[in-house]
């Protein structure tokens, strides 16, 4: 009897040419909280904390609509250190600001509902975050812990491995935070080229999947800019307007620098056949892609 082969969401999306751009989660705001012990299928909320100090971190994250991150160094466990907590924020005028702290019992941890009213410090470097959450799905682990390490290996400050931070077929994923840019199908080498141009303040199109300030048609429309016109800084085009019909988008990309152009860029949104998006799913979803129609200059 023949065994059926395994499974892996990744090589399933590769091979059906699933598009990246637009598929970054909305979001603005990261609590990352370093755990060195095992992670729960389900990230914090598995996590045997201290019932009260749990709720009370659960409940601000929810009020500031901040996704909740377990972190850990890739393959140093470090115990003479302690734990270590932050908040990141991305603000909307491009402005990052972050906190940080350390955390010995489950109690320290309610500092982070203070952080999360804070204003946080700027100028920091931002952190950079490869999801390796084995449990949650496999192509997490089986892709993202040979980026972990080979981005470690160049940045051992600023790279941590993650729980789940979504779109596990793109794995690995990679995601800059406060920055709020989200990167996906890198492997070690492809990883390395981004993650230094990304600190370069040059963000190119290939591996990208969206920056969580904008909604998914926004993410394809300056995706489809970048593609055009080059790589450019994170910050180096601005959303005008957008107009929506339908499943159809008008939006108009404008530069902010001298020499960038503006761009009116028509996005179609069509749902694609459901497929199984993940290694561990029970039943077929079916995920929405967002395709360039046009794109004009001017």
């Amino acid at each position: 009897m023949t065994t059926p082969a395994r499974f892996f969401c990744a090589d399933a999306a590769r091979l059906r040419g699933d598009p990246l751009a637009g598929t970054a989660p909305y979001g603005s705001v990261w609590v990352l909280i370093e755990y060195r012990a095992g992670w729960p299928t389900n990230g914090f909320d598995g996590l045997a904390l201290e019932p009260g100090v749990k709720a009370q971190v659960y409940a601000a994250a929810r009020a500031a609509r901040a996704r909740v991150l377990l972190i850990r160094r890739h393959g140093r466990s470090r115990p003479e250190e302690p734990a270590r907590w932050a908040v990141l924020r991305y603000e909307t005028d491009g402005d990052h600001r972050q906190e940080w702290g350390t955390w010995y019992d489950d109690r320290d941890l309610a500092q982070i509902v203070d952080a999360l009213d804070a204003p946080g410090e700027r100028g920091r470097p931002p952190v950079v975050l490869v999801c390796a959450h084995g449990l949650h799905d496999t192509c997490c682990a089986v892709r993202g812990r040979p980026v972990a390490r080979a981005l470690s290996d160049g940045w051992p400050q600023l790279v941590w491995e993650c729980t789940h931070v979504g779109g596990d077929r793109f794995a690995a994923n990679v995601v800059v935070a406060p920055d709020g840019v989200y990167y996906g199908n890198l492997d070690a080498p492809s990883a390395l080229t981004v993650v230094e141009e990304h600190l370069a303040d040059r963000i190119h199109p290939d591996h990208l999947r969206g920056y969580t300030d904008l909604v998914p048609p926004q993410q394809a429309a300056l995706s489809a800019v970048l593609r055009h016109a080059g790589p450019s800084g994170r910050h180096d085009y601005a959303i005008e307007e957008t107009v929506r019909d339908g499943d159809r988008w008008q939006i108009r990309v404008t530069g902010r620098l001298a020499g960038l152009s503006a761009f009116e860029v028509e996005i179609h949104a069509h749902r694609a056949q459901p497929h199984q998006l993940t290694c561990r799913g029970l039943s077929l979803s079916s995920a929405v892609h967002y395709e360039v129609a046009s794109l004009r200059v001017g």
